[in-house]
């Protein structure tokens, strides 16, 4: 072989490799477009959390550089599963749900799954369906907490009642906070009530200063179930003439309201659970699946705030 035919020979072969290097490759997706991921609540966009962690998504999404579509479906069951079933017939490249209730995403979790989508839970787990990953608190464990910190701090003892505001009486995260809550009273002998404020913004105030304007003498200490009655315990003491601290109170803390109101003494301590991670790490997630990684591990994102360090979670409040 001559000179130049092997000079022509390694050029060409140089040339070649160089087109293969900048062929892009679409790693676990069958085309060259951005990724797609479905975020699914089935929360209300009105709800404080809720604005937080989808806020979250969106920062995630633009960071990433990928396609992003969320819905809300205000604990309607049937809405959320056919959201669920319309990702999944998009060919999503994965999808990040919260769980509505037990087991009734267990069908769409598995169509998923058998279609190769990876699948996020956020805020509310249902560890029954094969899900990849589950991003958020573990409410027994949040339940047991409140009502420990009350206990341990001597704020209520035997015989005592503790009233116990929700947005959502049976939902999962009531029952699943209820559960943790009563693994610590039931034993001293302290009695609680789980109050249907109703999952309305101006109903459930009403509700929360007619019941404690009515029962404030019986009532020693108070667990907020969720955001929204939490946020109501400023306005509910003043209407019922309680004064700070009068009663202690612990909760969900998610809000700028509630933040304010631990350094104002009206609540003792609350509970914030990074709702901006909620929605910012599920995509993180779906997007490590999508290139192949694995993500077959949970997230907790959960913290106990008291008025010493509430400007911290203040100021996440406000951001």
């Amino acid at each position: 072989m001559s000179k130049k035919t092997r000079f022509v020979g390694v050029l060409f072969l140089v040339v070649s490799l160089a087109a293969l290097l900048t062929v892009p490759v679409a790693v676990g997706s069958s085309h060259n477009d951005k990724p797609t991921f479905y975020w699914i609540s089935h929360g209300s966009s009105g709800d404080p959390i809720w604005i937080f962690a989808l806020r979250g998504a969106k920062r995630a999404a633009k960071d990433l550089d990928v396609n992003l579509k969320s819905s809300f479906h205000q604990n309607d069951i049937s809405t959320h599963q056919e959201a669920f079933k319309s990702a999944i017939a998009a060919n999503a490249d994965g999808i990040a749900s919260s769980s509505p209730d037990q087991g009734v995403l267990k069908d769409e979790v598995a169509m998923a799954k058998e279609r190769g989508i990876p699948v996020v839970f956020f805020n509310a787990d249902d560890p029954t369906t094969n899900r990849d990953a589950y991003v958020g608190a573990n409410n027994v464990a949040v339940g047991k907490s409140w009502a420990s910190y009350l206990v341990d701090n001597g704020y209520v003892e035997e015989g005592d009642f503790v009233w116990m505001p929700v947005e959502v009486p049976g939902a999962t995260y009531q029952r699943e906070e209820t559960k943790g809550i009563s693994s610590v009273f039931d034993p001293l002998g302290i009695k609680y009530e789980v109050f249907d404020a109703k999952y309305d913004p101006v109903q459930s105030l009403q509700n929360m200063k007619n019941y404690l304007s009515a029962h404030k003498k019986k009532v020693d200490a108070i667990i907020g179930l969720g955001d929204m009655v939490m946020g109501n315990i400023k306005e509910t003491f003043d209407s019922a003439g309680v004064a700070p601290g009068d009663i202690p109170v612990v909760g969900w803390g998610n809000s700028a309201e509630t933040a304010e109101e631990v350094k104002e003494g009206y609540v003792m301590a609350a509970t914030w659970q990074y709702p901006q991670s909620q929605g910012y790490m599920p995509i993180v997630l779906l997007n490590m699946a999508q290139q192949g990684l694995p993500i077959g591990y949970d997230i907790t994102t959960v913290a106990l705030y008291e008025q010493a360090n509430a400007d911290i979670y203040l100021e996440l409040a406000q951001q």
